[in-house]
C-alpha cells in the first residue's frame, strides 16, 4: 500500500501497536540480567558463558530472515504479521515459566533455545509491522515508541528482583535445590504472563492494515516452497542498498560490545564493588541484584533518551544522533569497571542507558527510509542478523581471549566493550544524510 494511503495514527494509537514490545522485551531484559548467573549456579565457568548464550544469536541467524520473509508473503484472516508474533509469544511464554526450574546447564541452555526462538519469532514481524502500518513520516515516531517500551520492560525486568527483596521482604540469598533464587522464579512468571497479554493486546487493539487487492494478488502468485524462501532472501542479500551494508559495520561493533557487557558487567560488579569471584556467595547475589538496579536505572534512562531524540532526529536526523548516543555508551562501559560504590555505577549507567536509548530505535529509522516496502519483512529479517552475527562472533572469539588477553578478568572486557561502541559511532558516520531517503 502506498504510504499517502497509510491512515494517521495518534500517539496513543502507535503506544498500543508497540505495547506488545513491553513483553517482549520483559523477556530479554530477563534473560541478560539472570542467564549468565543461571548458569553459573549449575556451576558453569566464567570463560564459557559466551558459547552458553549462543541460543540467542543462533536462533536469531535462522529464525528472523525466515519469518520474515514467510511473512511478507503470508494471506491469513489474521493479517501477514499477527500469527508469527502470537505464535512467537506463545513460545516466550512456555520457555519463561520453565526456565527457573532448570536442573542442570544443558536443561537451562535447551530452554534457552525455545526462549529464544519464541522471541525472534515475535521480533522481526513485529518491527514490520510498525513499517507497514504507518506512514512514512511516522516512523521515527514508531520506532522510537519500541525503543522506549524496551526501556521501560528491561528497567522493570531487571530492577523486580531488588523490588522483592526491598519491598516485600523475600530472602536475596533464598534458593531452591539447584541454587536458583526464589526471586528468579517470581520474576520469570511475571514475564511469562506479560509477554502473552501484551502482544495480544497490540494485535487486539490495534489490527493490521487489510492488504489491497493488488497485495494479494502478487503475494498469492509467489512461490512458497522453502527453495523459494531461501531464494528471496539470498536475493534481497544480494540487492542489499548500500546504507545497509554500510549500517552493518556499525551493527558489528555496537552488538560485539553490548553481548560482552551484558555477559560479564554482573561479574564485574561482583569483583569491583563485592571482591568476590564466587558465584554462589552472598557477595555475587548482591551483584547479581545490584546489577539489576543499576540496568533498571539505565535502562529508564534508555526511555527518557528515547522520547527526547524524536524531535531531534527531526532536525539533525538519525545518523548524527546515534553516533553521539553510541559514543556515551562507550564512555559508561568503559568507566563501570573503575567504579567501585553504586553512585559510580549510576554515573556510568546513564552513558549506557542513552546509547541503548538509540539502539532499539534510531537504526530502524535509517533502514526503514531505504527500503522497498514489498521487503519489508525480509530485509528487517536480515538486518536482524546483523545483531546475531556479531554475538555469534563474540561467542565464538571471546572464550579464546578471556584467560589470555583478557586476564580472566571481567573488568576487562567491559574495558574493551567501551572501545567498540566507540569503533561503533565512528561507524555510522559513513552513512551520508543523501543515501536516506
Amino acid at each position: 500500500m502506498a504510504s499517502a494511503q497509510k491512515p494517521h495514527l495518534s500517539l496513543w494509537r502507535i503506544i498500543q501497536m508497540n505495547l506488545g514490545f513491553l513483553g517482549l522485551q520483559f523477556s530479554f531484559g530477563l534473560q541478560q540480567g539472570n542467564m549468565g548467573p543461571i548458569y553459573s549456579y549449575l556451576g558453569a565457568h566464567e570463560a564459557s558463558l559466551p558459547l552458553l548464550q549462543l541460543a540467542g544469536p543462533m536462533t536469531g541467524l535462522i529464525v528472523q530472515p525466515i519469518v520474515g520473509a514467510l511473512s511478507d508473503r503470508t494471506l491469513s484472516r489474521w493479517g501477514r504479521r499477527t500469527p508469527y508474533f502470537v505464535g512467537g509469544a506463545i513460545l516466550c511464554c512456555l520457555g519463561l515459566l520453565a526456565m527457573p526450574f532448570s536442573s542442570s546447564l544443558l536443561m537451562a541452555a535447551s530452554l534457552l533455545w525455545v526462549l529464544d526462538a519464541g522471541n525472534n519469532i515475535t521480533m522481526e514481524p513485529y518491527r514490520a509491522y510498525v513499517s507497514d502500518r504507518l506512514d512514512s513520516g511516522q516512523h521515527n515516531v514508531g520506532f522510537l515508541t519500541q525503543s522506549a517500551f524496551t526501556g521501560v520492560a528491561q528497567c522493570l525486568a531487571l530492577g523486580t528482583p531488588a523490588l522483592l527483596v526491598g519491598l516485600f521482604g523475600m530472602d536475596k540469598d533464598a534458593v531452591d535445590a539447584h541454587n536458583i533464587p526464589y526471586t528468579t522464579h517470581i520474576v520469570f512468571l511475571i514475564g511469562a504472563v506479560l509477554s502473552l497479554s501484551t502482544i495480544l493486546w497490540s494485535v487486539i487493539r490495534v489490527p493490521e492494515l487489510p492488504l489491497t487487492e493488488h497485495q494479494r494478488a502478487e503475494i498469492a502468485a509467489a512461490p512458497r516452497s522453502a527453495a523459494a524462501t531461501l531464494a528471496e532472501i539470498w536475493a534481497a542479500m544480494l540487492e542489499m542498498p548500500v546504507p545497509m551494508r554500510k549500517l552493518a559495520v556499525m551493527m558489528l561493533f555496537q552488538w560485539y560490545a553490548f553481548g560482552s557487557y551484558w555477559t560479564y558487567v554482573t561479574y564485574s560488579i561482583s569483583r569491583s564493588v563485592y571482591a568476590t569471584t564466587d558465584a554462589n556467595s552472598p557477595g555475587f547475589h548482591s551483584a547479581v541484584l545490584t546489577n539489576g538496579e543499576m540496568a533498571a536505572f539505565y535502562n529508564f534512562i534508555a526511555f527518557l533518551s528515547a522520547l527526547a531524540m524524536m524531535p531531534i532526529i527531526r532536525r539533525i536526523g538519525p545518523r548524527r544522533v546515534h553516533a553521539v548516543a553510541l559514543a556515551c555508551g562507550g564512555v559508561g562501559m568503559a568507566l563501570t569497571p573503575h567504579a567501585h560504590d553504586m553512585t559510580m555505577l549510576f554515573v556510568a549507567a546513564v552513558g549506557t542507558g542513552v546509547a541503548w536509548g538509540s539502539i532499539m530505535g534510531t537504526p530502524y529509522v535509517m533502514l526503514a527510509s531505504c527500503i522497498p516496502p514489498r521487503r519489508t519483512g525480509v530485509y528487517m529479517g536480515i538486518f536482524n542478523m546483523m545483531i546475531v552475527i556479531p554475538m555469534l562472533i563474540n561467542a565464538a572469539t571471546l572464550p579464546l581471549i578471556y584467560d589470555g588477553i583478557l586476564g580472566g578478568d571481567a573488568r576487562n572486557v567491559l574495558t574493551l566493550a567501551g572501545v567498540l561502541m566507540g569503533c561503533a559511532a565512528l561507524a555510522v558516520l559513513r552513512v551520508r544524510d543523501s543515501e536516506l531517503g
